[in-house]
């Protein structure tokens, strides 16, 4: 158990450093399609949801391969953690800004942040529950839909709020 929470905290450090760096990297590559797709393309809540998701995703495989042996839930505790911590940066966002009536960027960071650490506490925590098992495929279709969902909706957005980017008047 203590490796896993071991790994869950450097999960979350992982995280929190590449979803940081990830935020720049579309500019810093000269604006490339393919890095698109991974990272925000611009400062809608939508392309933010990225800076979680990605970068949990690819340590997911890493914790996964590692921990499987010993943790038969962390399939569908890592999926419901990437799901969790996603979604949590739209629903932080619009219940502080809508709140406070602005946009703090000291809170969007805090929004950031406190996304990656649910998200892996609550994942810690359900790969030792073993009914999380039977979830796998319900969480692993969630993240199969995200998935597609940020790969179309990066560059067809729909004409909603949260695809909105508030640089652009």
């Amino acid at each position: 158990m203590k490796q896993l929470k071991y790994s869950m905290v450097a999960g979350s450090i992982f995280v929190l450093a590449a979803g940081s760096l990830a935020h720049f990297l579309y500019q810093w590559t000269g604006e490339n399609s393919f890095v698109g797709l991974l990272t925000p393309i611009n400062e809608s809540i939508w392309e933010h949801m990225k800076l979680v998701f990605f970068p949990m995703l690819f340590f997911a495989v890493f914790i996964i391969f590692k921990c499987k042996r010993g943790y038969p839930c962390i399939v569908s505790s890592m999926y419901m953690g990437i799901v969790t911590g996603t979604l949590l940066i739209p629903v932080f966002f619009y219940t502080y800004t809508k709140l406070l009536g602005k946009d703090i960027f000291i809170l969007d960071l805090g929004t950031f942040v406190l996304s990656t650490i649910i998200a892996f506490f609550a994942a810690y925590k359900f790969a030792l529950v073993p009914k999380m098992q039977s979830y796998t495929r319900i969480f692993g279709s969630l993240v199969c839909l995200l998935l597609l969902s940020f790969l179309f909706f990066t560059y067809y957005p729909p004409n909603l709020e949260i695809f909105a980017d508030p640089t652009i008047s």
